[in-house]
């Protein structure tokens, strides 16, 4: 039995977070779960969204299974995403965006995988207030941080037989930073003829990707842009509901759904849980129980074409009930468990 991190989140994160653990022990999968919590709910007992058992569980367990977690916009707390990045180098964020069934979207047969440098650039937090009417920050871009997500990109390419990576950036206008980027990844691209390799600035990018996604297959993205492209991405299949996401790096892997926490719907049973559950997928082909992961995939796929759906992708159903169709279908998939 493998020991994993379960990391609840706040909002509806224990809700979604529930959901996906009653599907995968429906699956038959057996993990021992290190239940942490985290977010804006601990602070007042702990005084940080991220205590340092957080850290040392994912530490010790190598992977963890994370929901969503609110984050204060423009005061309070560091995000307890990038900290955790920070924390245990995960360097490589990782959004497979493709179309699911069933979902009303503007295009078909979408396919994009963003990978995105996820330690630097302007997240690395370097920011002062240089007076009263200006603040400043700085943006980051290292080689090494450069090269080493190229390879990963790279590497990802062959390992499941993508044809062609284009690398995003601003190199007309940063031409230092971005330029560093981009000369990193040409460096890289050497080491693989095999694999198409294309450039592209950033608001070209999103440009095409508005008017002919299907182009794309691998986007090689610096922290920022990165951030950005992503989510325009996820919009392209359905939003943020069903939009799975994994940072990843050399000795530890956290899985999360990339939307926010949303307060507002918490306990209402009316959560999507199919981004968390597209997470927890890639979760377990990382750890090696891809039969399980396959079957998963297969029940949430037909429940989808059964018109099941939460009211965000266009449907009435609540959480619960989604989760319940979809371990009736998985059961049909398992029947020796």
């Amino acid at each position: 039995m493998r020991n994993i991190t379960l990391i609840k989140g706040d909002g509806i994160g224990p809700e979604i977070t529930e959901s996906v653990v009653k599907i995968i022990e429906a699956s038959g999968v057996e993990i021992n779960w290190d239940i942490q919590t985290a977010g804006a709910d601990i602070i007042e007992k702990e005084g940080t969204p991220l205590p340092q058992r957080v850290i040392d569980s994912v530490k010790a367990n190598k992977i963890a299974l994370k929901s969503p977690v609110t984050t204060p916009i423009g005061k309070g707390f560091r995000s307890v995403n990038v900290q955790l990045r920070k924390e245990l180098d995960l360097y490589a964020n990782l959004r497979p965006c493709y179309n699911l069934p069933n979902i009303k979207t503007r295009y078909d047969n979408v396919d994009i995988v963003v990978v995105r440098e996820n330690t630097e650039d302007l997240y690395a937090g370097i920011e002062r207030q240089v007076d009263e009417n200006t603040a400043e920050s700085i943006k980051i871009i290292t080689k090494n941080a450069s090269e080493r997500i190229a390879k990963f990109a790279f590497d990802y390419a062959v390992k499941n037989n993508r044809k062609e990576i284009c690398v995003v950036t601003k190199a007309n206008i940063c031409k230092l930073s971005d330029g560093l980027f981009l000369n990193s990844a040409r460096e890289i691209a050497k080491n693989y003829p095999q694999i198409k390799f294309k450039e592209i600035l950033v608001d070209n990018c999103c440009m095409q990707l508005v008017q002919n996604p299907n182009q794309f297959d691998i986007l090689l993205l610096p922290n920022l842009y990165g951030d950005i492209v992503s989510d325009l991405c996820a919009g392209l299949v359905g939003g943020l509901g069903i939009a799975q996401g994994a940072n990843i790096g050399k000795d530890y892997a956290v899985f999360e759904p990339v939307h926010g926490s949303a307060p507002d719907i918490a306990g209402q049973d009316k959560a999507n849980p199919t981004a968390m559950l597209m997470s927890a997928i890639e979760m377990l082909n990382y750890i090696g129980e891809k039969d399980a992961a396959k079957q998963i995939k297969i029940a949430l796929f037909d429940t989808l074409n059964a018109n099941i759906k939460t009211a965000d992708i266009g449907g009435n159903s609540t959480c619960s009930k989604f989760t319940n169709e979809i371990i009736k279908r998985l059961k049909v998939l398992t029947p020796q468990y």
